[in-house]
């Protein structure tokens, strides 16, 4: 995998092999990164990853030089990972912490521009991520969450759902703050 854009745009990321990850393909990163890139100013705003796995969506905001970012997963060889890569890179206000997502929303006090879920397509309840950072009232005005996931599940009957990007086998689901139907 590779950074797409940014002061490390280019930069190959190699993960260890004993890692189980689905990493997002660069060409939905890409495609997901220039609608970011139409509605946010990466320099302010702040990010939450989780799920984040080798931690390839937190670097594509880190070189873009947003002042902060935090990458959850569960795995503590993926953490350990993530820091490592992101202390080499001189993230400045990226942390990478060990939780369980469903808990680390149910427990965080901090609100964000952007939260990022990109939880194991077979995962049991991942559905309900929309439902808890809307009712913990995660993010910022203005803010988005955007769901990964695959073909079989549909989120457009959400009272904040926004819109579906789908590039290949990757479906990005998009909830809004600011959007009631």
């Amino acid at each position: 995998m590779r950074i797409i854009s940014g002061k490390y745009k280019g930069k190959q990321i190699i993960a260890p092999k004993n890692m189980s990850v689905r990493p997002t393909t660069d060409f939905a990163r890409e495609a997901l990164f220039n609608i970011l890139n139409n509605n946010f100013d990466f320099e302010e705003i702040r990010v939450l990853d989780l799920f984040a796995g080798t931690g390839c969506i937190s670097y594509e905001f880190g070189s873009r030089g947003c002042p902060f970012v935090r990458a959850v997963d569960i795995n503590h060889k993926q953490i350990q990972f993530i820091e490592s890569t992101s202390a080499r890179m001189e993230f400045v206000n990226f942390r990478a912490i060990q939780s369980d997502a469903f808990k680390f929303l149910k427990n965080t006090t901090e609100k964000y521009d952007i939260i990022f879920a990109d939880p194991p397509y077979d995962m049991d309840g991942f559905e309900k991520i929309p439902q808890l950072v809307f009712e913990r009232q995660l993010l910022l005005e203005d803010g988005w969450l955007i769901l990964e996931h695959g073909e079989r599940n549909s989120f457009a009957d959400h009272e904040r759902f926004k819109e579906l990007r789908k590039y290949g086998q990757v479906h990005f689901s998009i909830f809004a703050e600011n959007e009631t139907k």
